[in-house]
């Protein structure tokens, strides 16, 4: 029996999921680094020391690549389990629902260090609260995204429901760059003296906020009615085998990874550019963020309309040359012959496109890939296209943020800003070899009726 349609309404419930998990993601990568090694004048204390491994790597740079050890186990295994279950309810809703509660508690605790002063023990504490984040994140979004191609058929309904899914995740980090916004208004509410408290009471009400969102689609979307999908049979290491032997998909993997490696590059360096390289207030972080999500919305309808008339990949491969410029300007942020204001919000205005267009269309290709995939195959495992997938997103991110911790000894200072300058120009080569790879994949031609 063929699935039924996926109403407008369930396609909003769906894209709450996204909404969610963004807001968590989001504030680890704002966050993290911001609350552990804090910039002068911030009224935070720093809480990691500046220790150097092997003399080329700090211990935080260390610290936040240590989780991605577990999760090159643990996705695949996730994912094979999810392709495999033959759960009454679904594939794919009761892993969801099994990893919210863990994913608000372990976020919440990345931001309460066993110390309050400089100390080693923090930077352990580090690894283990957000080892277990990062499987709990998994556990929700592997089988998230593994349902859109299971609920979608034709390009259209991807592109459609992937667009709904982005507006979810730009929401979320409008909601994670208003951190240190909320942080104030409780400060002055409830005069609550200290900064680190106010910034733990903000992550406390966003996760579980974060938490009841993350639930909508499992209690809204009924699996069994919309999703017409068999489970795999496929062991979990053949199933890791015969994904990897897919040649698109490896080009989209390395373009992708390139792509949130810089992303968090721009995400964990936002509050240290206004406040360092242009003398601007950290609140400035929420509107610069909500000004840039809502004139990228504004793009949705043209790149829907693009992407169906001529393709995704042209559209994905102009993002790209233009995110490269963007982060080639942070470079030179603040030396500019125009207001701080005008410079940042210049480059925002500029990122909108590239940014939306990134975030609807690789998740629209992906489930291009798994349908060609399943239809050639036989197998139905979307779970682990998206398991690599993912795997690769949160390395990129990991990286991203651990260059950017790393690049703190060059200096993060008004007196010393090079170590901030240095990332725009990481970004700009991540940016450029995304481009290049991307170039040699070859568009699926799908219905786009």
């Amino acid at each position: 029996m063929p699935a039924a349609k996926l109403p407008f309404r369930k396609q909003i419930a769906y894209a709450a999921g996204m909404m969610g998990w963004s807001i968590m993601t989001n504030m680890i990568l704002v966050m993290l680094t911001y609350f552990y090694l804090p910039p002068e004048k911030s009224g935070l204390i720093r809480l990691v020391p500046q220790l150097m491994v092997f003399g080329l790597f700090n211990i935080m740079s260390v610290v936040l690549t240590s989780g991605r050890m577990v999760d090159a186990f643990y996705d695949p295994f996730l994912a094979s389990l999810s392709d495999k279950s033959k759960n009454p309810k679904g594939r794919r809703t009761p892993f969801m629902l099994r990893a919210i509660l863990p994913a608000v508690l372990f976020c919440s605790l990345t931001f309460y260090p066993l110390v309050r002063a400089e100390s080693v023990y923090n930077a352990l504490w580090i690894a283990i609260t957000l080892g277990g984040f990062l499987i709990s994140a998994t556990s929700y979004i592997i089988p998230y995204n593994a349902l859109l191609p299971e609920m979608t058929e034709t390009a259209a309904e991807k592109i459609k429901l992937s667009s709904w899914q982005q507006i979810g995740f730009v929401l979320g980090i409008i909601l994670s760059a208003l951190v240190n916004n909320f942080a104030d208004l409780i400060q002055h509410s409830f005069h609550v003296a200290s900064r680190t408290e106010a910034l733990q009471y903000t992550i406390w009400g966003l996760s579980i906020f974060a938490g009841m969102v993350m639930l909508i689609p499992v209690l809204f979307i009924d699996e069994k009615r919309y999703s017409n999908s068999k489970p795999s049979h496929m062991p979990m290491w053949p199933a890791i085998v015969a994904t990897f032997k897919n040649r698109n998909f490896k080009y989209y993997l390395i373009t992708d990874f390139s792509y949130y490696m810089a992303l968090s590059i721009i995400s964990s360096g936002l509050l240290y550019f206004i406040k360092v390289l242009l003398g601007l207030k950290e609140s400035e972080g929420g509107p610069l963020m909500g000004t840039m999500v809502l004139v990228s919305i504004l793009f949705y309808p043209l790149i829907n309309f693009l992407s169906i008339r001529w393709g995704k990949k042209p559209i994905v491969m102009f993002s790209f040359i233009v995110l490269a410029l963007i982060f080639l300007t942070i470079y030179f942020l603040g030396k500019f012959p125009m207001s701080p204001h005008a410079q940042i919000y210049t480059l925002v205005l500029c990122a909108a496109f590239p940014l939306a267009s990134l975030g609807i269309l690789p998740n629209a290709i992906l489930a291009d890939i798994a349908q060609q995939d399943a239809e050639e195959t036989g197998e139905n495992r979307e779970g682990m296209f998206f398991a690599v997938k993912y795997l690769f997103v949160k390395l990129g991110q990991t990286l991203g943020l651990a260059l950017f911790a790393f690049l703190t000894v060059y200096g993060i200072s008004s007196r010393n800003d090079f170590g901030l300058r240095l990332n725009g120009l990481c970004g700009f080569t991540l940016c450029l070899l995304a481009f290049l790879v991307f170039s040699r994949f070859k568009e699926i031609s799908v219905d786009r009726d």
